[in-house]
């Protein structure tokens, strides 16, 4: 593994390396003209490549990457490990994992499906610690769920998952504003720096109204 994946967060001098932000704005230039509905259409078509070919570049194993969809969003996900001899023997080391969580915000008023949450991987404390949630990369109230496509549950850090720091503010308000703003296409991109499931930074991208970006990177670490 490259050495720049064994740092930790705090030795990297520029975290914002590993956004994917100045190709999604030269994406967008070109075809920023077209009508909301059409830009989608085309990120649909373009951003899962990039996503998957960065993916593969900070991920020195063999990959095995399909697409799920399910509602108005679609999962990228790596389903490790591969049958590989040399993945087998050191499959201890990798989990399957999301790629990347993207689509079209659809809000709904239904109840979120917490005893579903609960008993995936166990109790989250116990496994990871009092500072962990269990979060969702596509939040159930804009279309994420659980019940049926665990694909959207990660150890998320939990002052960013319940909004308790400065950037865990930021991202609910990403979060309100998909879904004040139904039709709205919205992306989460988890960036690993280990073989685990559990990010180390989230990108999380929103075309806006008047077709530009907000984009943020988020510690989850």
């Amino acid at each position: 593994m490259r050495n720049v994946l064994c740092q930790s967060l705090r030795e990297m001098e520029n975290i914002d390396r590993f956004s994917l932000r100045s190709e999604y704005e030269n994406i967008l230039s070109q075809i920023r003209e077209l009508e909301y509905d059409k830009i989608v259409k085309k990120f649909f078509d373009t951003l899962p490549v990039l996503w998957a070919k960065s993916y593969k570049t900070f991920s020195p194993r063999l990959t095995d990457i399909c697409i799920v969809s399910y509602g108005s969003f679609d999962y990228i996900f790596d389903d490790e490990p591969t049958d590989d001899e040399d993945s087998i023997n050191d499959s201890a080391s990798y989990e399957s994992r999301i790629v990347t969580a993207y689509g079209i915000s659809r809000p709904q008023k239904n109840k979120r499906d917490d005893a579903r949450l609960r008993g995936w991987i166990g109790r989250t404390e116990e496994i990871y610690g009092k500072s962990w949630d269990k979060g969702h990369y596509i939040a159930h109230s804009i279309g994420g769920a659980i019940d049926r496509n665990e694909l959207n549950a990660f150890p998320q850090k939990r002052t960013l998952n319940r909004g308790w720091s400065f950037q865990g503010k930021i991202y609910r308000k990403m979060e309100r504003y998909c879904y004040e703003n139904s039709g709205i296409f919205c992306f989460n991109r988890p960036i690993y720096l280990d073989e685990t499931f559990r990010p180390t930074l989230l990108e999380f991208g929103i075309l806006t109204i008047d077709k530009n970006w907000w984009i943020e990177l988020f510690d989850n670490r």
